[in-house]
């Protein structure tokens, strides 16, 4: 490693900068998708070992053939892998053997919705950042919104102790990746440090695949639709936005984005799958917009 992996933070136009958080949001609303079209023909941690070994290829030969620079010490290298170990193992991880455990996936996504306020509370202490009044109540305001969207799909009786422990799992992976990336990984190179992260997900996953699951995968038309897109357009798409939007915004902001992320699948899903919005859900939507709408909309002076 003889390069360094810090770089300036890439230049992009007003209305791109504009554009990212809603993509952001949309792309990352889609894994909740792509894991109900995959899950039911692989177990979650063999389907996640293939997603994150796809990844990495992909992403060592962008990064030979782009020339991206590598870190210059092993301690830098480090920090990009335990950031990407408690994102992509964690989180992810966590969330699809939730899910494969019969956890519903609107009562995960209500479990990890409460991220947002963990970074917020974290972010002074850890981040020296300042969160405002106003940015409390949006956050607050965001959470009530989210509970209202998944509220009709609630059902507690359904799934098992240790899935809902994943779940929780989950929220912690996320909320610790985001603060740590935040402040160890400010200005990874975004071709070779997202290969480290996938690297070191893969090699963490792989062992629990082969201890735990049987590693039996139907290859149908919609397993490998499901891989595709997550790898692409999750994997690839998705995190670097991720990435780009923690290097230029407060923890706290970036985080509340994750607020939409229900309610977004919720709209994903309604054309896909049939799935009925009830007019609190949509109320809900509104009040979760408005929410995130006051955490990261500077008011005029």
């Amino acid at each position: 490693m003889t390069d360094s992996v810090s770089r300036p933070a890439p230049q992009f136009s007003t209305w791109a900068i504009a554009a990212m958080p809603g993509v952001f949001v949309l792309l990352w609303s889609t894994g909740f998708i792509g894991a109900k079209f995959g899950l039911p023909y692989a177990e979650p941690m063999t389907f996640l070992a293939l997603r994150f070994a796809a990844v990495t290829v992909l992403l060592c030969v962008f990064a030979g053939l782009t020339g991206a620079p590598w870190p210059k010490s092993w301690t830098e290298a480090g920090h990009i892998a335990v950031a990407g170990l408690l994102l992509q193992a964690v989180y992810l991880g966590g969330v699809f053997a939730s899910i494969f455990h019969g956890v519903p996936a609107g009562i995960s996504a209500l479990i990890v919705g409460i991220q947002p306020l963990l970074v917020a509370a974290a972010a002074g202490p850890v981040l020296g950042e300042r969160v405002t009044p106003r940015q409390w109540v949006g956050l607050m305001l965001g959470l009530s919104g989210v509970i209202l969207v998944v509220w009709t799909k609630l059902d507690l009786g359904v799934g098992t102790p240790w899935g809902y422990a994943l779940s929780v799992i989950a929220l912690v992976g996320i909320t610790v990746g985001t603060l740590y990336q935040k402040r160890y990984c400010p200005q990874i190179d975004l071709r070779s440090g997202t290969a480290i992260q996938f690297a070191a997900t893969t090699v963490a996953l792989t062992p629990l695949a082969l201890l735990f699951e049987t590693r039996q995968v139907q290859w149908t038309g919609e397993f490998i639709f499901a891989l595709g897109w997550l790898c692409i357009v999750l994997s690839l798409g998705a995190i670097t936005l991720l990435f780009i939007l923690i290097r230029r915004g407060a923890a706290a902001k970036v985080s509340s984005l994750f607020f939409l992320v229900p309610p977004c699948t919720a709209l994903v899903a309604w054309p896909l799958f049939g799935e009925q919005l009830s007019p609190l859900a949509l109320f809900g939507m509104v009040a979760t917009m408005a929410g995130v709408a006051l955490v990261n909309i500077s008011p005029k002076k």
